[in-house]
């Protein structure tokens, strides 16, 4: 199968692209559900209440899986439903929304190749790279470079459209303004600190250790039925990571939903050219080949 699923009949490409609002909408309810349990929670202090803490992070960091997909507007039927909710997945995240756009973009295109913005990070050769990298500590250092680069004038990467360019830089000075308001609440309330930034921070290294494993170690071919993996997950995992562990399938149409990955899964597993049987199974193999 070539990286389209332009050779299946017509009546399967459209019931696989069709859009709708009520699955997305569903399981958005059941994650910020699972979301305001955990915040309960750490608002209330139940006797170990901070065992919630990375549980609530993992829940809020792992939104991101959702951004993603609201780039390509396929979880929604309403182009204006995904943006809205990209945006406010950005905020809590410190990943501005109209800047991953372009560049996720620019990752399909050059999936694990020269030009994929995201082999730009240190390449992780050994444990104590792979550790630092898991902490989360990278990435938060580098969103808050991020953030400051564009609102100040200084991103300006071929992939970034100058006409999205100055949204985005819009965008980035907004961002700060809410955080520094945000973090001005610490001076009279904890709140955020137990409800956002600690949940986050310990969340993070869950959500790098999933991320690794869409590209990590994979060839560095334009075949994306080698140079991305599927992994073979429970389904809790796949409801909270909105079905991207079939990340295979979703490089091969990013125009599918992801409630109906599981579908496309169904029509092309037998020719998935990389796959890991978990995500505790592909972590061993990662760092078995490195040093």
């Amino acid at each position: 199968m070539s990286a389209s699923i332009a050779d299946l009949p017509e009546e399967a490409r459209a019931a696989l692209v069709a859009r709708a609002n009520a699955p997305g909408l569903a399981h958005l309810a059941g994650h910020l559900g699972a979301i305001l349990v955990t915040g309960t929670l750490i608002t209330l202090q139940p006797p170990l209440w901070w065992l919630a803490l990375p549980v609530h992070g993992v829940l809020i960091v792992f939104l991101f899986t959702l951004q993603h997909e609201c780039t390509h507007r396929t979880p929604f039927a309403s182009d204006r439903l995904c943006d809205l909710v990209g945006h406010g997945i950005g905020l809590l995240i410190l990943n501005p929304f109209l800047w991953f756009r372009p560049f996720h973009f620019a990752h399909h295109r050059h999936t694990n190749r020269a030009g994929d913005p995201e082999l730009e990070g240190p390449v992780l050769q050994t444990r104590a790279r792979w550790l630092w990298h898991v902490s989360g500590i990278p990435y938060w250092r580098t969103q808050i470079a991020l953030l400051i680069r564009l609102a100040t004038g200084r991103e300006a990467p071929a992939w970034l459209p100058a006409t999205i360019r100055s949204r985005a830089e819009r965008e980035a000075r907004v961002l700060i303004a809410i955080y520094t308001m945000a973090l001005l609440t610490l001076l009279w309330s904890p709140l955020l600190l137990w409800l956002w930034i600690m949940p986050c921070l310990l969340g993070q290294p869950a959500l790098r250790l999933y991320l690794l494993a869409e590209h990590g170690d994979c060839p560095q071919v334009a075949n994306v039925l080698e140079n991305t993996r599927t992994t073979f997950t429970t389904r809790a995992v796949r409801a909270l990571a909105w079905n991207m562990p079939f990340h295979v399938e979703h490089h091969l149409a990013p125009q599918v939903p992801f409630h109906r990955l599981p579908a496309l899964h169904a029509l092309i597993r037998d020719r998935l050219g990389v796959t890991a049987p978990g995500y505790a199974a592909f972590t061993r193999d990662y760092l078995a080949r490195r040093n």
